[in-house]
């Protein structure tokens, strides 16, 4: 089967759900989690902190990118990526988003700086802990007191995981995730 057969030309996709290919990453480093708090003239998430990622290139899969990107918005190397699920996002637009989501540990803490945000080593136990009993501060995308737990809490479920996000009238975030 040739690359025609695929069933990606237009006609077999107008009346199809597509989806935006990013990766997310969760870097660790003796206990500390990295993460980027987003410059406030990005269009996505600005002020918000997230992990590092991106999109993913047309040439990439979902691991190479997550090398990509880890390297370039942080400068650093991180040997073993762990792939820890994946969340499908209906944003109710015409198209969504497929996040596929890695861990790995840094073998250093000295990053380089980003236009994307300003990346902060955060202690992740104490972090944990304020998602658990709801005295978090810290301004986070919408999903990550609900990720975060499920891939690094004691009593998180298995991986990886396979969440499915839509919003609800209120724009409320609803992360269904599949059992």
């Amino acid at each position: 089967m040739g690359a025609k057969e695929q069933g990606a030309d237009i006609t077999s996709t107008a009346n199809r759900w597509q989806v935006v290919a990013r990766t997310l990453n969760f870097i660790t480093y003796q206990g500390d989690l990295l993460l980027m708090k987003r410059a406030m003239h990005k269009r996505i998430f600005p002020g918000f902190y997230n992990g590092v990622g991106g999109h993913i290139e047309r040439d990439e899969d979902p691991l190479t990118s997550a090398r990509r990107e880890i390297l370039e918005e942080t400068g650093l190397h991180v040997p073993q990526l762990r792939f820890c699920g994946s969340t499908h996002i209906d944003a109710g637009q015409a198209t969504g988003i497929i996040l596929y989501i890695f861990t790995g540990e840094a073998d250093s803490r000295e990053v380089i700086d980003c236009e994307e945000g300003t990346l902060e080593w955060l202690p992740l136990a104490p972090l944990l802990a304020s998602l658990r009993n709801g005295t978090n501060q810290l301004p986070l995308v919408e999903d990550l007191p609900i990720t975060l737990p499920r891939i690094f809490g004691k009593d998180a479920p298995p991986l990886p995981f396979f969440a499915h996000v839509s919003y609800d009238s209120t724009d409320q975030i609803i992360f269904r995730a599949a059992e």
